[in-house]
This record gives C-alpha cells, structure tokens and sequence, in this order.
C-alpha cells in the first residue's frame, strides 16, 4: 500500500513540473550593436561575440529583443549570413532566401537563433536602397520603422517574430 502511494506522488510530481516547464519556457536575449564606422547592426545572443564586437569600438544598444530558448513549441529559426564584399550582415527566417544568399556568395555565419513562430511582435524589415553596408534594418519598434520609412528606408514587411520581453 505504501509503495503505491509513493508512486502515485513521484508521477503527480513530474506531471506537474512537466506542464509548468512548458507554460514557461525560456526565453533567450538578442543583443543588439552598432558598427559606427559602417552604419550596420548587428544582433547576436553570444555574450562574447558581444564583448568581442565592444572591444573593437562596436556600440552596445542592449538587447535588441528576445528570443525562443528551449521548448517543445514549433520556432522559426533565423539564420544569420555576411556578405564579405559589402561586409554586411543580414538575418532572414526563409531557409531559402538564406540558401540563395550563400549560393552568390555570402557566409553562413553559423549564428542563429530561434524566435516564436506565432507568439510575441513583428521584427520589421527595412531596406536602405543608398547604403553600401548596413543595407536591412530589423526593429521591433513601430516608431523607429515609421521614422525610417520617413527619411527614404523601404518597408520590407515583418521578418520575424520576437518577445520585448523576457518573461
């Protein structure tokens, strides 16, 4: 009698940790830098890519937005690739735009990170068709969109999508 009651617990146990571990899964921060010298952002969720890039004079704007951590839920996996010609870096959730991109030449950086396929805000896409390097622009602010849009950027639509939060 007493074995069956402690099985019955250890099962209630991990059935109740299982169910909250997914209602809250983790979220992951994306930092974003500027590259005065070229005008271009970057994202990245490595804290020492971050360091690295501060050291060599990039600015540090904080966490550009959130991202998927581990969980069970379908994600959109962004992909992160650089144009050595331009020395830019673009970001895109389409695995064929990212393949295209690396057949004409870019690098697949082998940095990417996973973002909610349908929770949280849209990343928005801008273009600047007058810049050399820093050519796409991704924020999740409606303002900074708007102002961009302003001064000559072409909307691009949603990217992706991204927690403003992390929890």
């Amino acid at each position: 009698m007493m074995i069956m009651f402690v099985g019955v617990c250890v099962l209630g146990t991990f059935g109740l940790s299982s169910k909250a571990a997914a209602a809250e899964a983790p979220r992951v921060a994306i930092n974003r830098l500027y590259n005065p010298n070229s005008g271009e952002h970057l994202f990245t969720p490595s804290n020492f890519e971050r360091a690295t890039l501060i050291n060599y004079g990039w600015k540090d704007e904080g966490i550009g937005f959130y991202g998927q951590g581990y969980t069970t839920e379908k994600t959109a996996y962004v992909s992160r690739v650089y144009n050595p010609n331009a020395g830019d870096h673009h970001y895109t959730a389409d695995p064929s735009e990212a393949e295209y991109l690396v057949k004409v030449g870019w690098h697949d950086d082998n940095i990417g990170f996973h973002m909610p396929f349908s929770k949280g805000q849209p990343v928005y896409r801008l273009y600047n068709p007058n810049a050399k390097a820093g050519a796409h622009h991704f924020t999740l602010l409606k303002s900074e969109r708007d102002h961009l849009i302003k001064v000559g950027w072409k909307n691009e639509g949603v990217a992706f999508n991204a927690y403003d939060k992390l929890q």
